[in-house]
């Protein structure tokens, strides 16, 4: 699962490393939370939770969601593009935005005949950047004040340095209790699809995000590749080795807490029953 992730890009950076065409990050969106975001939307992020709007890159036809519903856009004329998009995909047929609290994560293995995704990892496919993910690993030795597992938090990353691009699904959803031109009467939602872990971090968790290649986000992104079995075989996309994982601090376990500090390694006399991703080794007994 990906509960949680670290973005602390800024537009520019999120330009220039996702080849973006068309940057709307700065376009206002409607906000399902019920105080204001903080860090403000499209600000780094090192704490990015479900609700929250996070920037998601998409390849759109110049259609906005007002015209969803007239027919399909001219694909040909598709860009790609930078957009504040909330996290938690609420379906089109959803009654209300309360569904997609339970739909942060969609499965790799069975997206593609799951109603509530199906059809969005056909045409609205999205890759969702970020610096890398936390992952609360249950210690197999020690435990908590109430006899169960202690759970100790990781940062997860691409060992080469670069930016994470998580495949995602996002969807349209329309207010109905809204009139035509009301500026909230349309929320785009995205979910990101996990896959089994790789060996190594397994022994954190056994499922994490699917981390797309650049050279597969042309295809990914592409609104006009519409084959299953195309899609099937980019879900089915591993490369271990890729990432690089190191127990961090507890305070990230707060959605208040935020800052590059959450990063820090914890100091090792601090681990209890840790296990080493790597090598097994269990630390702090």
């Amino acid at each position: 699962m990906c509960g949680r992730y670290a973005a602390s890009a800024r537009p520019d950076e999120l330009i220039e490393a996702f080849d973006i065409e068309e940057d709307h990050s700065g376009e206002p969106g409607r906000s399902i939370l019920k105080n204001p975001q903080n860090p403000p939307p499209g600000q780094p992020d090192w704490n990015m939770a479900p609700s929250k709007q996070a920037p998601v890159v998409v390849t759109r036809a110049p259609r906005t969601p007002e015209t969803a519903e007239a027919g399909e856009p001219d694909e040909a004329q598709a860009t790609r593009q930078l957009r504040l998009l909330t996290w938690g995909l609420v379906p089109s047929w959803a009654k209300d935005v309360k569904l997609g609290q339970r739909m942060t994560n969609a499965r790799a293995e069975s997206v593609l005949g799951k109603g509530a995704f199906a059809r969005a990892a056909l045409s609205r496919r999205c890759i969702v950047p970020a610096d890398g993910w936390y992952e609360w690993q249950k210690s197999p030795t020690a435990v908590d004040a109430k006899g169960k597992p202690r759970k100790q938090p990781f940062f997860i990353h691409r060992a080469d340095g670069a930016k994470v691009g998580f495949a995602g699904l996002y969807e349209f959803w329309r207010d109905r209790e809204l009139p035509d031109g009301h500026p909230d009467a349309w929320l785009t939602t995205f979910t990101i699809i996990t896959t089994a872990a790789d060996p190594g971090m397994d022994r954190i968790h056994d499922r994490q995000p699917l981390v797309l290649e650049p050279e597969q986000w042309e295809q990914w992104l592409d609104p006009a590749e519409r084959d299953p079995d195309v899609v099937r075989g980019l879900l089915e996309f591993a490369r271990p080795g890729r990432f690089e994982a190191y127990p961090i601090g507890r305070s990230v376990g707060s959605t208040s807490r935020n800052g590059p500090g959450l990063l820090e390694p914890a100091p090792r006399e601090e681990l209890v029953g840790v296990v080493d991703p790597m090598t097994g080794e269990v630390i702090g007994g």
